[in-house]
């Protein structure tokens, strides 16, 4: 990694940005309550998190949250167990459908295989007639609706109309295998699941109905699956499932009319999210209705400067919890522009086409996209007129330095570039962009308000300009309501609790700037993350071990190319050679049972596998090894000699 330039910023807002900002108009307001003048962001940063409960409180006015507030805003203030405006009553929905004009609410592009608008009073009208079809298939307060859907304007419709009825949705994209959906779904029982006949990627037709078949065989719960036409299959492919029924026929019965809605306490179950599944099936994890409501508006308003009618694009899928952040911009009645398929089909420049076409004002993608347009030589800001832009939001792995030096060289010179991080687990950000101070390069700018992010050491001390865990030492209104099937709360103090009691651990290796920045430096734990995907071993290891050949597996993330590949290991029977036919056909197992996205991009064979006293795999050791670290903790395995078989081999990978 190049040495970091700490003398210049990359980009420094001129003083008229930072006094039109949100986050200044904010900052003003705060004052008052405050009883000071607040001269940077350190400053606003530090009374939100000392003073928590006026912080949230003024959010929640300042951004015009419909509902009933309450008296309380903090009770019971701890971690785990802290309550956030308990009294209060509210509808998600309800917030996001602020504006029913002839205005655009939703852009969509499929490739170029299909283009769609939706006014507000077109999305309402939409919304309204699935929340009537939903409430006549038996959905009420508590029952989930899963999706399996591309990025499409229906999904946002089927969510909303879902969260207006106070059910809880959840859901993944259909690139996801037969496991990897029913490791998820066949968890939180549906009651409704909403697929899509198929989808495009990178120009091709990509089928799913045998898929779909099987896995609404194995959701007994499911009482209608309702299919959203994308290739034109969805009345076959509907007649040809128990319970199915096309778009058009479930809406058939309804006219729309005003959407209502069911206003329920602030920590109402919403969405349930998924982590990586690194151990097992993945945890279900149930994020609240206020909580994710209130930090949305925080981080879209005050740190991305979102306004009314900017348009706000984010590469991501349904399987990624940045589409639930991008589906909340509507509640600062932002346009929210939609992009489903491949981001270089069919040319390489098809997002930097869209965003021109569509004068996109926030362009968010993943590390990973940014560093392959790098590579590929694009320079949009030569070849495109980008003068609508204003923010840059990457996010999914840290950002390289050179990928910084790139945004500003070949994309635009005067944007505002946001390297964000959080996470699945808080459904938005730990530290993220301030439109109000410099950008440095490689570093996160800065924590995010009411955010209590720190940097602890070994022994559980703050540290500045080392690495270290990535905490939070104070409650949150995001924290998970729950682990879905974990009624004493067990799974959900050992994820987050147990490294610091008391202290949520995240898992990330980081490191204070002297900016006051972050540097975010990788997983801490074994979830792999290529790309900016979170990706558990476990479900790769349930494809693998159905080859005959492989006796046990191991999957570890090898840094690679500022980025983050998947390796995987394996120990085959006596006489097996890992020839091409084998490595295709464990690729291929893979794809098929998880996704594309879980395929290794290189499969080694090793005599042995290292494994702790009580049997499990140790993929942490076998990722120090190969990354030439020491391993700290040899004496808790019960073969550390299989060490020794990794040594070398991140060389031989290349």
């Amino acid at each position: 990694m190049p040495e970091r330039d700490t003398q210049q910023p990359l980009w420094q807002p001129n003083p008229e940005r930072v006094a039109a900002s949100n986050l200044a108009a904010f900052m003003r307001a705060a004052e008052p309550i405050a009883g000071r003048r607040f001269s940077s962001y350190a400053e606003l940063h530090a009374w939100s998190v000392e003073h928590r409960p006026a912080f949230w409180d003024l959010i929640w006015d300042h951004c015009g949250v419909i509902g009933d507030k309450g008296p309380r805003i903090l009770i019971d203030d701890a971690m785990p167990g802290a309550r956030f405006f308990p009294d209060a009553r509210l509808n998600f929905a309800e917030n996001l459908l602020r504006r029913n004009d002839a205005t655009t609410a939703l852009v969509f592009r499929g490739e170029d295989k299909l283009e769609r608008r939706l006014s507000w009073a077109e999305l309402n009208a939409l919304v309204s007639r699935l929340q009537q079809a939903l409430a006549a298939a038996g959905v009420g307060v508590g029952d989930r609706v899963a999706a399996m859907l591309p990025n499409l304007p229906e999904a946002i419709a089927v969510m909303l109309a879902t969260a207006s009825l106070g059910a809880v949705f959840s859901s993944c994209s259909p690139d996801f295998g037969e496991r990897g959906v029913l490791d998820r779904f066949g968890q939180i029982e549906p009651k409704v699941l909403v697929s899509c006949d198929g989808y495009w990627y990178a120009g091709k037709r990509i089928l799913i109905a045998d898929k779909l078949a099987a896995v609404t065989a194995k959701l007994p719960t499911v009482e209608k699956v309702v299919i959203v036409p994308y290739l034109g299959d969805a009345g076959t492919i509907a007649a040809s499932l128990p319970n199915g029924v096309a778009l058009a026929k479930f809406l058939g019965p309804f006219q729309a009319k005003p959407v209502t809605y069911v206003r329920l306490p602030f920590a109402t179950p919403l969405y349930i999210l998924y982590s990586s599944g690194t151990t097992g099936v993945p945890k279900c994890i149930v994020h609240g209705a206020g909580g994710t409501l209130l930090q949305h508006l925080k981080e879209h308003r005050l740190h991305c400067g979102v306004k009314p009618d900017d348009r706000v694009f984010y590469f991501t899928t349904l399987g990624w919890m940045m589409w639930n952040w991008l589906a909340s911009a509507l509640a600062s009645e932002a346009t929210v522009i939609l992009f489903d398929g491949s981001p270089f089909a069919p040319t390489q420049t098809v997002l930097f086409d869209y965003a021109q076409f569509e004068r996109v004002t926030v362009f968010g993608t993943s590390a990973k996209y940014i560093d392959a347009c790098k590579k590929a030589g694009l320079e949009p800001a030569r070849t495109h007129n980008l003068s609508a832009l204003e923010l840059i939001t990457s996010t999914g792995s840290p950002l390289a330095p050179d990928c910084f030096d790139w945004v500003y060289r070949a994309i635009k010179s005067d944007v505002h570039l946001a390297s964000i991080s959080g996470g699945t687990d808080i459904v938005s950000c730990f530290v993220l962009g301030d439109p109000t101070s410099p950008v440095w390069r490689s570093e996160i700018q800065a924590p995010g308000l009411g955010m209590a992010v720190d940097v602890l050491g070994e022994s559980g001390t703050p540290i500045r300009q080392e690495r270290g865990e990535l905490v939070c030492t104070k409650a949150f209104p995001s924290m998970p309501v729950k682990f879905w099937n974990d009624p004493d709360g067990a799974k959900y103090r050992a994820a987050y609790f147990e490294r610091f009691p008391g202290v949520w651990c995240h898992g990330d290796f980081a490191e204070w700037t002297e900016h006051g920045g972050m540097i975010i430096h990788g997983r801490s734990d074994a979830t792999l993350n290529p790309g900016g995907v979170r990706i558990g071993t476990a479900e790769i290891y349930a494809q693998v071990e159905q080859i005959p050949e492989v006796i046990e597996a191991i999957a570890i993330g090898q840094d690679w190319e500022h980025d983050v590949r998947v390796v995987l290991f394996v120990r085959l029977k006596d006489g097996v050679e890992l020839d091409d036919a084998l490595t295709k056909r464990i690729k291929d197992r893979i794809r098929a049972g998880a996704s594309p996205r879980h395929v290794p991009a290189k499969i080694l064979p090793v005599a042995d596998i290292p494994r702790t006293r009580s049997g499990k795999i140790t993929e942490l050791a076998v990722r120090d090894i190969v990354h030439g670290r020491p391993v700290k903790n040899t004496e808790a395995l019960a073969n550390p000699e299989a060490l020794s078989l990794f040594e070398g081999l991140g060389e031989l990978t290349t």
